[in-house]
């Protein structure tokens, strides 16, 4: 049975902020200027990517440009570090992230987690060649990951999910050895190059593995899902009307079913509702 939270994550952030709501800073400067600027990664297919066109594309930059749409401005589109999005304080530079991003307790210390957009499994993959065919298996094993992402977390064991809605999990997997790279790709890149020769396994978010075999890369899924995160738009803190235009906007895209087709469009199902 799926549970759909959203509505109801959307709702309760939406009446909560709009109680507190005060002279929005953020607010005022992209309705002023015309331009609402979102960070993003440009080598996280499906989710944002360049294209053949040289064009940012992907599931988190649709999903961007129908905020932008439905706020009657247009989309500008920057590519900070990941770890510089989430260590807050973004001084103007960009006015959200779409990004895929976990609301985790240590995050929501420096970021404001408006509403949920869509909900993403973790997996772990090996190389093809691999003679790895469980997760227990991968226990003293090399595995490549995103630094500072809650792949990186739940490998150490640090993984703190307290979103609604979130399902509970439980560490399957004791690395031998967490080697962290700058994106997903980057740790993809490794492991094509045989099992074991730098790393025995990735830990990402299965749409982005599934894609990585779609491009050609020589990878296998291991088991079922490590944990289902769910994934907010993420802002700056101090402005209490931005985040609450962004949890309405975001709210009616749930309900009128535009975040089902995106997700449906880029995965071939749809990811905004978990079992």
């Amino acid at each position: 049975m799926y549970i759909k939270k959203f509505a109801l994550i959307a709702a309760s952030a939406l009446a909560l902020m709009a109680g507190q709501a005060m002279a929005g800073e953020t607010l005022d400067r992209v309705t002023s200027s015309g331009k609402l600027t979102m960070s993003s990664d440009p080598e996280y297919p499906p989710q944002s990517f360049l294209n053949d066109s040289n064009e940012m594309d992907g599931f988190d930059v649709d999903v961007g440009k129908e905020i932008a749409k439905r706020m009657g401005v247009e989309l500008a589109i920057v590519t900070p570090s990941w770890e510089v999005i989430t260590a807050g304080g973004w001084a103007g530079r960009w006015d959200m992230s779409v990004g895929s991003m976990t609301p985790t307790a240590a995050r929501a210390q420096v970021l404001n987690f408006p509403a949920v957009y869509y909900y993403t499994p973790a997996s772990f993959a090996v190389h093809t060649d691999s003679p790895v065919a469980t997760l227990e298996e991968l226990n003293g094993k090399v595995i490549g990951t995103c630094g500072g992402c809650t792949y990186d977390a739940y490998l150490n064991k640090d993984l703190e999910i307290d979103a609604e809605g979130a399902p509970p999990f439980e560490y399957q997997v004791t690395a031998g050895e967490i080697r962290t790279y700058e994106t997903d790709t980057n740790a993809f890149d490794d492991l094509r190059l045989g099992d074991g020769v730098r790393v025995d396994a990735v830990f990402s978010a299965l749409p982005t593995i599934q894609e990585a075999i779609k491009n050609g890369y020589p990878l296998k899924v291991l088991g079922e899902p490590a944990f289902y995160e769910p994934l907010s738009v993420a802002t700056d803190k101090g402005d209490d009307e931005f985040d609450a235009k962004i949890a309405e906007i975001v709210g009616e895209m749930h309900e009128d079913g535009t975040l089902k087709a995106l997700s449906e469009k880029w995965y071939g199902v749809d990811l905004t509702t978990v079992e």
